[in-house]
């Protein structure tokens, strides 16, 4: 559409080819826009942000369930081994208790029983003594000493111990109270497996279920504070871009000081920017197919008038004879400018032919076509180096310095003074090396900031009212094809604009073939 309209802008009225081919360039973009966006709708629809966050969540609650459970088991089966040693621990008090350790073997078999063990035996000094015992297995198949269990030896023997089958025999050894090195004692595998196992399913339920209301606390929690906005977001953008030109797609930012906040904010912008420049742009194509139809006419009548300048020039009257050439003068930069009429429009001015010119006498021009040589009123002041030269087009820079003396004088009789002495217009030049600078400047109210923002914007910069704000515009255009720049220069009185104009680079090679030559 941005192309569409920018071709319109750029070329003439309907009865003009370059109008046919741009009304061509609109009907093929639309087209071109309406094959496009049904074969758009029918992708497939990907995976939603939301789709994403929740198998991003799961797996990260599954990770973090899985960090507690393994410890969580290994603490299980050390917690159960030392519960084992601690009532083997009561049962050898009451064992090293009995007269000359003289105990039934009914009553050692209940208090093995009671602790879940076959045998208990103490190590004091060099001497190993058997407590009790009863049906102890032909032999020791796992050892586990509790003193000088790691972390990792822990978790790997609990996964072991899960792993196997059948009813091994263990022997755990621990300390000892009073004056014992150690204690030991053997148990049966099997009732410590399944109290493992027990514990493990329960364990999981209980994991399953944490697990899954904080993986849906936490999705809820992230697709409220983010997906919802950002895909409130994405259906602006594309409501947008299906109709650009409503205001009632544009987004409705939040009051969120974050940055999805920042993000709304941002985009309402961007879309009251872009829609105030497709309205512009609109308005601008409506103006160049207006000025196109009366193009034609308007150079038409100009060549009237230079034919009957050309007759007026053969008067003798002395008046007639001065003033003559001027008239036909303006009357061949008019119709030029009338050729060029929508050059402003198209991709960019023609390129400077440049050359190296005396800027006073082109300042005079300029003086006397804005009707400033006679005017009492304004004060005209020309404060030029002299025999100052500027590499530049001629034409073109008579255009820079007309537009800023014309919106200088504008401004300076919009607000009119008693004093005519107050109300200056002053152009200054100088030569810093290679670089011209020219400044216009006057004593006028100066720029407003709402004109400061877009100063150098085409319909944007007039403060004026009944402006076209294209004076600055142009300006700007034609002194950056220059290679040069224009800026307004802060903290004078009135409005000052500089223009700087470097010269170009010329070749060593060529200059020592002139001077050859």
């Amino acid at each position: 559409m941005t192309l569409a309209i920018r071709n319109l802008t750029g070329h003439g009225g309907g009865s003009h080819p370059e109008c046919r081919a741009t009304k061509a360039d609109l009907l093929s973009v639309t087209e071109e826009r309406a094959t496009t966006e049904p074969t758009l709708a029918r992708l497939p629809r990907r995976l939603g942000l939301s789709g994403k966050l929740l198998l991003l969540t799961i797996p990260l609650v599954m990770i973090a369930g899985l960090m507690i459970y393994v410890p969580a088991i290994a603490n299980f089966r050390m917690n159960r081994l030392n519960d084992r040693l601690a009532a083997a621990n009561t049962a050898a008090l009451v064992l090293d208790a009995a007269p000359s350790g003289m105990v039934p073997d009914s009553l050692a078999r209940q208090i093995l029983t009671s602790i879940g063990a076959r045998a208990v035996a103490i190590k004091m000094g060099q001497q190993r003594r058997l407590l009790a015992s009863a049906d102890l297995p032909a032999s020791i198949d796992h050892d586990i000493d509790i003193r000088d269990t790691t972390v990792w030896s822990a978790i790997s023997g609990t996964f072991e111990m899960m792993l196997e089958r059948g009813n091994q025999s263990i022997r755990v050894v621990g300390p000892a109270p009073g004056g014992a090195e150690f204690i030991e004692v053997v148990i049966d595998e099997l009732p410590l497996r399944e109290a493992i196992y027990r514990f493990n399913r329960n364990l999981l339920l209980v994991s399953l279920l944490i697990g899954v209301l904080t993986a849906a606390l936490v999705y809820f929690a992230l697709h409220f504070m983010f997906v919802r906005p950002m895909r409130r977001l994405t259906d602006s953008m594309v409501g947008f871009h299906e109709n650009p030109e409503s205001a009632a797609r544009i987004i409705e930012p939040s009051h969120r000081g974050d940055e999805i906040g920042v993000a709304e904010r941002e985009l309402s912008a961007m879309q009251r920017d872009l829609l105030s420049m497709l309205h512009q742009k609109s308005r601008l194509a409506a103006l160049g197919l207006a000025v196109s139809k009366i193009n034609h006419d308007l150079r038409n009548l100009l060549a009237s008038s230079q034919l009957l300048s050309d007759q007026l020039a053969s008067v003798p009257d002395p008046r007639v004879q001065r003033f003559a050439p001027k008239l036909m003068r303006s009357l061949e930069r008019a119709i030029a400018f009338c050729q060029s009429t929508l050059s402003y429009g198209r991709a960019q001015e023609a390129a400077p032919d440049r050359r190296l010119i005396a800027i006073e006498p082109v300042v005079a021009e300029v003086r006397e076509t804005a009707g400033l040589a006679n005017d009492a009123t304004i004060a005209w002041i020309s404060a030029i180096e002299r025999g100052l030269t500027v590499d530049a087009d001629p034409d073109q820079l008579f255009r820079v310095l007309l537009n800023l003396v014309r919106n200088a004088a504008q401004a300076l009789e919009s607000h009119p003074r008693n004093d005519p002495a107050s109300m200056q217009i002053r152009v200054t030049g100088r030569r810093e090396g290679a670089v011209a600078i020219l400044e216009v400047s006057d004593t006028g109210p100066g720029v407003p900031q709402k004109a400061r923002d877009h100063l150098f914007e085409a319909f944007q910069s007039s403060s004026r009212p009944g402006g076209s704000g294209l004076g600055l515009a142009i300006a700007a255009e034609l002194v950056r094809a220059h290679d040069g720049d224009i800026s307004l220069v802060e903290g004078t009185i009135g409005a000052t604009f500089r223009i700087v104009i470097p010269d170009r680079p010329v070749e060593l090679l060529s200059i020592r073939n002139e001077r050859r030559a």
